[in-house]
């Protein structure tokens, strides 16, 4: 199994060399030795990272005196946690699900509650959790149909797997039941919300959007296509063609969900005939340039602050979309694709609301920008109307914390 872990790194860092660094860590060898108890709370990467920014700064307000740790799998979750949360809390890679690995995590994290965000279903972990009688809670836990389907081909094993005791605050009524057919405890199974509703913006997120606007694209219209995939940034760069032919001035903000794919996207743009600049280079845009490639990490919601027209990637491909919340809560129009079952709750929500609208293809999201663009009364609504769907779903992040604080007085914190 080893041979075959180290062969997946090796892999991956094809395109991304992080995957070469810290490899002893991905088979339970932390950098470090929790002599104190901790609260270790796993991410898998930036979207789970930022979703559990929120939790993570309660634990430290309720609980000062206990450590910490926040584990993630990739690189780029790896560079969000330093970013969010620099020294305040110890970081290290979660090890692969290896019984001697897991094995070895626990005696050095030494965590008298682990805290899983979203969905990951480890049987060597929670049978750890249950052996060493470490609660367990899944954090706005969801699991999709496709995955059920998965899981239930072997689903004794998960079934012996979610019986270790575990509290799943689920994010809807549908997450919560599917759990149930996996085998979790029905007792056990909450339904909580969508911690996302919940998330924390830093203060300066406006102003810096607005700088960047001021430096790169003063009295220009500007849209952006955030976390695409492979092919969309093509399907996205005809529809900007579209949008140019209507508005010669608007500038595309360009931002792939990958930084090991910013450089053939770069080629793409450049094949294509654009004008562009990248962020990474510090670069100024003209008057003549019409695509800014947001090449960096940990500025998202800056790009998404500048602009006024969201595009969210993920959704014109099967991948499944990504945070809409994110454009929403800086009170910009979203649109997205149809493939969005990543978090399907979300966007129907933002959909019945006409605070997101659904493009199809190209020409649909050129249409849709173009008709924002000329419309700000229309912007403005869509706008209000976010905001109020997250003002009214929020609330999560307290009802995991009254399932978190009993659990934590019972191993040992009053």
């Amino acid at each position: 199994m080893i041979p075959f872990v180290l062969g997946h790194l090796l892999w991956r860092s094809r395109a991304n060399p992080e995957y070469r660094h810290r490899i002893s860590e991905r088979l339970g060898f932390t950098s470090f030795r929790n002599t104190a108890p901790s609260v270790w709370i796993h991410a898998v990467s930036v979207g789970e990272v930022q979703a559990a920014a929120a939790l993570i700064r309660a634990l430290q307000r309720r609980y000062p005196t206990t450590p910490l740790v926040v584990t993630t799998m990739t690189p780029t979750g790896s560079a969000q946690v330093r970013q969010l949360f620099g020294d305040t809390v110890a970081h290290c890679y979660a090890p692969y699900d290896l019984g001697s690995a897991v094995h070895r995590f626990f005696g050095r994290v030494n965590p008298r509650l682990a805290i899983i965000m979203e969905t990951e279903l480890w049987p060597n972990l929670f049978h750890e959790c249950g052996q060493r009688h470490v609660p367990l809670v899944l954090a706005s836990a969801r699991v999709s149909e496709k995955s059920v389907r998965r899981y239930q081909i072997v689903l004794d094993l998960f079934k012996e797997t979610l019986s270790h005791g575990i509290v799943i605050a689920a994010q809807s009524q549908a997450d919560a039941s599917r759990f149930r057919t996996l085998g979790a405890n029905p007792g056990r199974v909450h339904v909580t919300g969508n911690i996302k509703f919940d998330f924390e913006f830093d203060a300066t997120v406006a102003e810096r959007g607005r700088e960047l606007r001021d430096q790169q694209a003063q009295g220009r219209r500007v849209w952006i296509a955030a976390s695409t995939h492979d092919v969309e940034e093509d399907i996205v760069l005809r529809a900007h063609r579209r949008v140019r032919e209507k508005y010669p001035d608007a500038l595309l903000i360009l931002v792939p969900r990958h930084p090991e794919r910013f450089d053939d996207v770069v080629t793409l743009v450049r094949r294509r005939g654009h004008s562009f600049v990248r962020r990474s280079h510090g670069d100024r845009a003209a008057s003549g340039t019409d695509v800014f490639v947001g090449d960096t990490m940990g500025e998202l919601t800056t790009f998404y602050a500048a602009a006024d027209v969201a595009f969210v990637g993920g959704s014109l491909v099967d991948v499944g979309g990504h945070n809409l919340l994110e454009p929403a809560a800086l009170g910009v129009p979203v649109l997205t694709g149809p493939y969005n079952f990543n978090a399907a709750d979300v966007a129907a929500l933002l959909i019945e609301n006409d605070c997101a609208a659904v493009v199809t293809d190209g020409e649909a999201l050129a249409r849709q920008v173009c008709l924002l663009f000329a419309d700000s009364d229309e912007r403005d609504r869509r706008s209000a109307a976010g905001l109020q769907v997250l003002r009214d779903n929020r609330g999560t992040l307290d009802r995991i914390m009254s399932l978190i604080d009993p659990l934590m007085v019972s191993s040992g914190d009053t």
